[in-house]
């Protein structure tokens, strides 16, 4: 998975409030910021696109919810256009342009803002990548605002869509409960391939630790603690969406959120399990590594063991002394040799004994 460039150095020194892209360098080449507008009620939706241009006439129906979906955060004057519009604050603005934001919550005497993030799991190797998804809930729209074009909220729409839908039916704070318990619902989809990952990985690595398994450890490592830097703030900020105390949601969608957050935790924990088991990789990993050494290692003692008794014998016989045992005996060679090939064998035996030969530790 390519790693994005991120812009960041271009906020170094300006003031609060200052209106700052700060994301992928290259995401202006990929994606066209795009608004797509659903406004809905009990009887139906409709769904557009609504152009920049339009932006300084958009009127919202009182008796109808709105929700705008912004694709791309990267255009600067187009995200502060919308936020003139919906009067949003300029720090919050500022904090819609910059996507390296933790998940947090700000509420407002007309609206709760708040970020987190949404995952995707690439399997080719091992790794997780992410883009920040900003949510501002006001009495009667809903705006968000997505790093990417991407499907994140497809099943929302849906359900939208639907001829009997329950959404519709409930107001936009309920819209804001399923776009966060959707988004939760996807970290389960991710922990679940990393969990698998991690056990096909558990397996072979008892089978044959290599290096490739050293590395995999690594990525899904790297993988969990993206993912935990992600769920603890956003439990936090589900957990204060719970008490409700500027009444943005309603009291029927207060237990809805009250799940969100019970997910929140079991998520934590089921992570929290992953991340030991891959620290026991580890120690397994560098475990087999050690015992492999020390076969190793092994194997070489024995064999310099081996050749140490004919080494010493051979040089004792020479020496360069005229008279010495066996030194006129025609078979002195081969005595030589005899005694070298059984004190060998004898170590053998002792060396088998001890289990010292094959693959037994």
């Amino acid at each position: 998975m390519r790693k994005h460039k991120k812009i960041r150095n271009k906020k170094i020194g300006l003031p609060p409030g200052s209106l700052v892209y700060v994301g992928d360098a290259d995401i202006k080449h990929l994606d066209t910021l795009k608004i797509t507008q659903i406004t809905y009620d009990a009887d139906g939706i409709v769904e557009a696109e609504l152009a920049i241009s339009e932006l300084a006439n958009f009127k919202q129906d009182p008796n109808k919810k709105i929700w705008l979906n912004v694709h791309g955060v990267h255009d600067v004057d187009v995200i502060k256009k919308l936020g003139d519009l919906f009067n949003l604050h300029p720090l919050v603005i500022e904090d819609i342009l910059n996507t390296e934001q933790r998940p947090k919550i700000d509420e407002f005497d007309d609206y709760v803002f708040l970020e987190t993030r949404h995952f995707y799991y690439h399997p080719e190797n091992l790794s997780v990548s992410s883009e920040q998804i900003s949510l501002v809930l006001g009495k009667y729209f809903l705006l968000t605002f997505q790093e990417r074009s991407t499907g994140a909220f497809a099943p929302i729409r849906e359900r939208l869509r639907a001829s009997h839908s329950n959404i519709r039916e409930q107001g936009v704070d309920y819209l804001a409960y399923a776009l966060l318990d959707s988004v939760v619902d996807r970290y389960f989809s991710v922990l679940e391939a990393v969990s698998d990952a991690s056990e096909t990985l558990e397996e072979a690595l008892l089978a044959n630790p290599t290096n490739a398994e050293l590395h995999n450890i690594h990525q899904l490592k790297h993988a969990s603690i993206e993912l935990r830097r992600a769920v603890w703030p956003l439990r936090e900020v589900i957990n204060s969406l719970t008490r409700n105390e500027k009444g943005f949601f309603q009291p029927s969608t207060l237990p809805y959120l009250r799940d969100v957050y019970d997910h929140t935790v079991n998520f934590i924990e089921s992570l929290e399990s992953i991340r030991d088991s891959l620290s026991g990789m580890m120690d397994i990993y560098m475990a087999s590594v050690s015992q492999r050494v020390n076969l190793e290692v092994r194997a070489l003692t024995v064999v310099a063991m081996l050749f140490m008794p004919a080494t010493l014998i051979a040089g004792i016989f020479g020496m360069n002394f005229h008279w010495m045992p066996w030194i006129d005996d025609r078979n002195g060679f081969w005595w030589a040799l005899a005694i070298m090939s059984g004190i060998a064998l004898v170590m053998i035996l002792i060396f088998w004994r001890r289990q010292w030969l094959g693959n037994k530790t």
